[in-house]
């Protein structure tokens, strides 16, 4: 079972550029998931890869062009580096699926075939109900579009069946977001960003000076620390932190 993934800039709706995000069937050209982003990325290719692991369950591969999102590559034009893993490789490298870099035009011919009929339907379709915000617009690719796109273009499949495996167990939401690390100050606090991340106290410890901790960043920009499997603290996409944890914790 092989996924998928890229996007598409374009002026979807009159006076707009938005990049469209389609992760796909690479076998049957289904659309598992299909959104409206300002800008590709690591964010929302993590949140397409959610889609299909939510809806569908977790997949062997990964197929994807060759875009610094997924891949390191040395030199321009050149082979990925598969052992200096991106943010999003390490999440695949975590659950256990493999990434496929693509390495010519010719190779990613189905999405592309895909993103033309796409322009050609969608602009006509969102101008015909008058459709100019996002969300407005991503509310109708997964109500209406996508379902009857699916119903008209995908191929069916060679055997009955599905290779996908339900999802048992893990925190996928920790799973599929940016990781760093982080050894913590004397105060108590780490940077991140620019950014000085308080951690309260909890029962646990007095305190984690000079402990490596892992910052982790979520789609929505807000942000965690984790020592270990344990969350020391939560917070907002500014810094400060939560206040219903930061009582929790205290």
């Amino acid at each position: 079972m092989m996924i998928h993934q890229d996007g598409s800039t374009h002026e979807w709706v009159s006076g707009k550029k938005w990049d469209l995000i389609v992760t796909m069937d690479d076998a049957t050209s289904e659309h598992y998931s299909m959104f409206f982003t300002e800008e590709e990325g690591t964010a929302s290719s993590f949140a397409g890869v959610k889609d299909v692991i939510f809806s569908r369950g977790l997949f062997c591969s990964f197929y994807s062009d060759r875009g610094s999102h997924y891949w390191h590559t040395p030199e321009a034009g050149g082979k990925v580096d598969k052992k200096n893993l991106t943010q999003f490789g390490r999440g695949m490298h975590q659950l256990g699926i493999e990434m496929i870099a693509a390495y010519s035009p010719e190779a990613r011919g189905r999405s592309e075939r895909a993103f033309s009929t796409h322009q050609d339907r969608l602009v006509k379709e969102l101008a015909l109900f008058g459709i100019t915000e996002m969300a407005e617009a991503n509310r109708y690719l997964n109500e209406r579009y996508r379902p009857v796109f699916n119903t008209e273009f995908m191929e069916p499949a060679i055997e009955p069946g599905s290779g996908f495996v339900p999802l048992l167990g893990a925190q996928i939401d920790d799973i599929l977001c940016e990781h760093y690390e982080r050894t913590v100050a004397r105060d108590n606090c780490i940077s991140f960003e620019g950014m000085t991340l308080q951690i309260p106290q909890d029962r646990h410890r007095c305190n984690y000076i000079k402990v490596k901790v892992r910052v982790q960043r979520y789609p929505d920009g807000s942000l965690a620390i984790f020592h270990g499997p344990r969350k020391l603290a939560h917070y907002h996409p500014n810094g400060q932190i939560k206040e219903d944890e930061e009582k929790d914790a205290a």
